[in-house]
This record gives structure tokens, sequence and C-alpha cells, in this order.
């Protein structure tokens, strides 16, 4: 990682942590999620006067759900008092990305949970040095949260980041794992743990509508074409939200739908299905990222 690099994920963490700002005070009971989110992604281009962008569509996971879920057009969710809203959100300069996220709860009945997080991430980012095996990460993230009376969720990790790569190798555990590779200099990483009440296993659930390119290819259909073309244009490999197609893409729903279907079928684009814990358990979430350049290890959320 040359200084250049060094210096965007730096600027590009340096606008998220404003950004997060901006989604806390959003974040109040009874708003609809869709306007939390049309507030994050107005922020990310005004407080970086356009030089950023969104990463990835902002994730609002209530409850249950840990992660992959953003509202679509139209969505009248709400946030109620009692919700536990997960807010994730990643910026990237020339593909670049900072990635963070953090949970809410407006009546605080679920302060405890979100405690065990937040102290498993700070815990984690404490140990982190140029050097260090993953798999301690994923122990302390686990003794954090077990201290605190909840289960980490052992299926989702913290992960790398690359140049317009959000989800990149290593994993970063969750849970006490043997995993000896170690950090390395010039790299990003973002340590991400989650804590729940339930059983500590997420799994996909029928919802997508979040998606990504897996592989560009020539396809027939002309309605899928367009869609491929503006999405390689906009968003490059990085994930994007049926949303920003219907906003930025003249075609009726009909046609949009058509094209999405088609890209799913050839397998030029894949979904992100929502993630959920067993119904009527809690998940909170707290991420940040880090990069090793010139082996100091620099946070990029402060």
């Amino acid at each position: 990682m040359d200084s250049k690099t060094a210096e965007k994920y730096v600027k590009a963490g340096k606008i998220l942590g404003s950004v997060q700002k901006k989604a806390r005070k959003s974040a109040v009971a009874d708003k609809k999620l869709l306007d939390i989110a049309l507030v994050v992604e107005k922020a990310v281009k005004d407080l970086s006067e356009g030089k950023a962008k969104l990463a990835f569509p902002v994730n609002l996971s209530l409850n249950e759900a840990a992660a992959h879920y953003t509202p679509g057009t139209g969505d009248e969710t709400v946030l109620g008092k009692n919700d536990v809203l997960k807010i994730d959100i990643g910026v990237h300069i020339d593909g670049f990305i900072a990635d963070g996220s953090f949970t809410v709860n407006p009546s605080n009945e679920w302060a405890n949970l979100i405690e065990a997080s937040e102290l498993a991430l700070e815990n984690a980012l404490s140990i982190a040095k140029l050097g260090l095996e993953i798999g301690k990460i994923g122990t302390e993230i686990e003794k954090t949260i077990k201290g605190k009376g909840f289960k980490p969720v052992q299926n989702l990790t913290g992960h790398g980041l690359e140049q317009y790569v959000q989800h990149a190798a290593p994993g970063i555990p969750n849970i006490e794992n043997n995993d000896t590779r170690k950090l390395e200099d010039g790299q990003a990483y973002a340590f991400e743990p989650f804590a729940t009440d339930g059983e500590g296993i997420v799994r996909e659930g029928a919802q997508s509508e979040i998606f990504a390119v897996e592989e560009a290819r020539l396809i027939r259909n002309n309605h899928a074409r367009n869609v491929l073309e503006f999405i390689l244009e906009n968003y490059n490999t990085l994930p994007f939200a049926e949303r920003w197609i219907a906003d930025g893409l003249k075609m009726s729903e009909f046609q949009r739908k058509i094209g999405l279907r088609e890209l799913l079928k050839a397998k030029c684009i894949k979904a992100f299905p929502v993630l959920k814990e067993e119904q009527g358990k809690m998940v909170s979430q707290a991420e940040n990222s880090i990069i090793i350049h010139e082996g100091k290890v620099i946070k990029l959320i402060k």
C-alpha cells in the first residue's frame, strides 16, 4: 500500500465518521427506514463534496435481521422505540473502502446487548498489531461478548478490504478458532462483532434488495443489458440497491424487474438475502476498519 492509497482510506474513514453522526441523529423512533437511508446517502455526497461514494447500500437491519436489509422503493417500515437497528455504512474513494457500523435502540431496553458488541470491537481493536494471528481476534471477541451474557454470531465475520471489493480475504472471526494467518502490512481490514440473545447462527431469508455484479457477460435481453451497463458504469463490482436502479435508470418497474431477473438467471449478478437470527431474538453489531501502513495500525473511524 503506497501513501496515496493509505490517504484515500483515511479520508474515506473521516467522511464515514461524519456520516455516522448524521445517521445517529436521524435514527429516531417512528421514522421510516427509507428516510434514514436517504439521509445517509445524501450525507455521503454532501460531506465529501461528491468526492466519495457509498461502497454498498446502507444496511438498516432490524431486530433478528443481522445484515443485508436495505429499504426498497416505497418501503413503509418504521423504527419502533424498542427495535434494535443495525446501521452499516461503507464509504469509498476510488474504490478504497472504509466500512463501519453501529446499533441503536431508542428505548435503551437493549443497551447491554449493544454494549456487548461495542466492547468486543473496542477490545479487538486494542490488540490489533502487525503480525497478530487472526484467530486471536476471534478469541477476544467471543470472550468479551460471552462475558456480557450473550453469544457472538459465529457464522458472520469481519473481513479484508480491497479496491472495489467490500468483502475480501481473510475473514476475521467472531469466535475462537485456530486461524494462524497474520495481520499484514499494506492491508485493510474490517473488524465486525455481532452479539445476540439467540443461538448465534444466522440464516438466509427470502428477501433481497441488494445485488452485485458476479460476472459481466453478453446477454440478449435488452432490459437486462441496459441494467447491467448502468450497474457497471456506476457501481463497478460493489453492491447496489434495486431502488438505486429505479432512481437512476429510465425504465418501468416491469422492465427493471425483468432485467434483474434475467441477470440473476444468467449469473451476471448475485443477490444478498437478508441474514436472520431466530425470530424474536435480537442482534447488535459494531464495526470499524483499520489499515496497516508502514507497520502502524491506523483506525479509520475515529
